[in-house]
């Protein structure tokens, strides 16, 4: 119609078949521009390629030029090294600490000022046991025996299939929870049998059940309710008034006995409650010389401050271990942590995986030279890694040959045996998630709610007893009942968390949470601890953690 109009043609055959002619002459005479004439002939030499390549890497640079400058913005920073080298040869020959620069893998990072102005790095925060003229050195991994304390089969090996649950494999797996809990209270307490939860009676009775709530929100005294076990309740549940209890700490998911009264079989009256029943420490079944004792340090991700990716807090860590030389060094993640906003932007040039690979890379490479073991814990923070409880082990790395014994990529629950010494460690916040859930009263001079925590975990003899999950969790119910059960109580159990760091002795088990190496802008902290090997047949009830102390980095 256009073509009509503007040439006051009718629309006929013939005009129709010279309007196409023309369109098509246009995009031809477009498809074919006059080539640029080479700025370039001949043969190359070095410093020609380095030109072309300097061209190259400005190009790639111009729309920079084009964009708005954030809020905020300053001036550029000069950072080391000022001229860094093109991307095409900056891989080659690189060191460890080289190999993890900033300017590596992410344009945006520059050293923390904060981080590095810090003036309070080596000061002992918090210490327990025999810490007056402790010389904190091991003896660079000599003599020790690092292995699995769980069975092969009930132990975390590879990665497996998950996100297809069904209802009645998470429903059986609750029920065999409560009936073995139930059972090792009833024969500790000496209860003769349990009564239904929704059974009417007006004398005291016994019951077994796991703490619920009656609603969507937070538990409350006043919203308490017991789900039944299977064999005596039915799975039935009742609600429960705690007016009677004097002193109580309770959580959903918890596993209790409880004596009270239910007169009309719709609300429990509860007069009495049981607590659980830990595990016996482990007793070695194979003897083990008496060595010296070992050191042990201990460290949580995030390794970077929150303002940049330069992870410059983890090269202190190396140069820390490479002085001490401890026997063994536990890093538990995020290493990679999904949580920081450089990662959560997507500002990194190179991939998730590639840049834990140099992480681990660096570390591996740059503890060498103190011999030690190292242990490497995920976290459901890392990026890369499969989101899902529990965790596999990491397994996008191969260690070199030389590397290979003193390295091992675990699990996340796990449960180490060190000559002997049982070592229990998660890297999920399990205090943060129970302390937004658990209730209590208790009277004057009573435990701490750390302690309550703790003992509630090494009672309920599990990794993570707490149900239903936090929102930030991802559970399979089957895999947690095989590998986050509790063989045996730990008798040192790290437990890190963004809650201020701590050590405890909690029915004998020494409980660590060592902080994390940085927390926000600034430095955190990491702990260490001495242990000796536990002898066979000994009655001895000391406990092999002698000394331990929690360090800022």
């Amino acid at each position: 119609m256009a073509f009509s109009t503007t040439r006051n043609l009718l629309l006929t055959v013939t005009n129709l078949n010279q309007l196409e002619h023309e369109v098509l002459s246009k995009k031809n005479t477009r498809s074919h521009p006059t080539p640029r004439k080479e700025k370039h002939c001949g043969n190359r030499d070095f410093n020609t390629i380095q030109e072309l390549i300097e061209v190259e890497n400005d190009e790639e640079n111009l729309l920079d030029s084009y964009t708005t400058p954030a809020k905020g913005s300053q001036k550029r920073i000069l950072s080391t090294p000022e001229n860094p080298q093109s991307k095409r040869i900056s891989s080659i020959n690189r060191s460890p600490h080289v190999l993890f620069s900033p300017a590596s893998f992410s344009p945006s990072a520059t050293p923390s000022q904060k981080y590095s102005s810090r003036a309070n790095r080596g000061e002992v925060v918090s210490s327990h046991g025999e810490v007056q003229g402790t010389m904190w050195n091991g003896g660079s991994g000599r003599r020790i025996s690092i292995e699995l304390f769980s069975p092969v089969e009930e132990s975390l090996p590879k990665s497996y299939k998950f996100m297809f649950q069904k209802l009645t494999d998470i429903r059986e797996v609750i029920s065999c929870k409560i009936e073995e809990l139930g059972e090792s209270m009833k024969k500790h307490f000496n209860i003769e049998e349990f009564t239904s939860v929704s059974f009417p009676a007006q004398e005291t009775v016994t019951v077994l059940g796991q703490i619920g709530c009656d609603s969507n929100g937070k538990l409350n005294s006043k919203s308490v309710i017991l789900e039944g076990d299977r064999e005596h309740s039915a799975g039935m549940q009742v609600s429960v008034d705690l007016s009677e209890l004097k002193d109580f700490s309770l959580f959903p998911g918890q596993v209790v006995v409880m004596d009270g009264t239910n007169s009309t079989g719709r609300k429990f009256v509860a007069t009495k409650l049981y607590e659980g029943v830990p595990l016996a420490f482990n007793n070695p079944a194979k003897e083990f010389e008496e060595y010296p004792q070992q050191m042990v340090i201990t460290a949580c991700g995030p390794f970077t401050t929150s303002d940049t990716i330069s992870y410059d807090a983890l090269k202190d860590l190396i140069d820390l271990v490479n002085r001490d030389r401890p026997d063994i060094c536990i890093l538990l993640g995020p290493f990679l942590d999904s949580k920081h906003e450089q990662i959560e932007n997507l500002q990194l040039t190179v991939t998730f995986e590639d840049v834990f690979k140099r992480c681990l890379k660096m570390i591996i490479e740059g503890t060498r030279p103190s011999g030690c073991h190292l242990v490497f814990v995920p976290s459901l923070r890392d990026v890369h890694h499969d989101p899902v409880y529990p965790q596999p082990p990491f397994n996008c790395f191969e260690p070199s040959i030389e590397d290979k014994q003193r390295v091992h990529f675990v699990a996340d629950p796990c449960t180490l045996s060190v000559n002997g010494v049982v070592l229990g460690m998660t890297s999920t916040d399990l205090f943060f998630h129970m302390g937004a859930e658990e209730i209590s009263s208790s009277l004057a001079g009573g435990p701490d709610r750390f302690t309550r925590i703790l003992k509630h975990i090494l009672t309920q003899r599990n990794y993570y007893p707490l149900y239903p999950p936090s929102e930030e969790l991802n559970i399979d119910y089957e895999a947690l009942y095989t590998y986050c059960s509790m063989s045996v109580t730990p008798d040192v159990f790290i437990i890190p968390s963004e809650l201020r760091y701590f050590i405890k002795d909690v029915i004998g088990c020494i409980c660590i949470n060592p902080g994390r190496v940085t927390k926000g802008l600034v430095g955190g902290t990491y702990a260490r601890f001495l242990i000796r090997s536990r002898t066979t047949g000994s009655e001895e009830k000391r406990s092999p953690c002698v000394s331990a102390q929690v360090v800022r980095i």
